[in-house]
């Protein structure tokens, strides 16, 4: 897939994080726009890009992962409220041609985000 494209991986069970909601947004100046709803599958991610290329520009985008959703699911007592509930991550387009990966490692307690290929 090209694009802009994501997958969780579930450090704390070690497996792929399905069933997660992702919202994808554009920042325009002040203004933050919603482009797209996702949900990943069995493997953790999602069966389309994000933004396809053809939609890519230039700019600032934000993905939120609603992650304590996901865990509550999966069983796991959250403090009220969660750590970690939704993650919001700012990335940086800069090449609209270009594949964009944002890999999320996450557990209810930390998280780490890269530029994956």
């Amino acid at each position: 897939m090209k694009g802009l494209t994501t997958h969780i991986l579930d450090l704390t069970h070690g497996h792929p994080a399905s069933e997660v909601a992702i919202e994808l947004y554009r920042w325009e100046g002040s203004t933050r726009r919603l482009l797209n709803t996702a949900t990943t599958n069995a493997d953790g991610r999602l069966d389309e890009p994000l933004l396809t290329l053809d939609r890519m520009q230039s700019g600032e985008y934000e993905l939120l992962f609603y992650i304590g959703d996901y865990f509550r699911k999966k069983g796991l007592q959250l403090s009220d409220p969660a750590f970690l509930d939704k993650i919001a991550v700012r990335v940086g387009i800069s090449n609209s041609a270009s594949h964009y990966h944002v890999p999320l490692l996450v557990s209810p307690w930390g998280y780490q985000i890269y530029r994956g290929s």
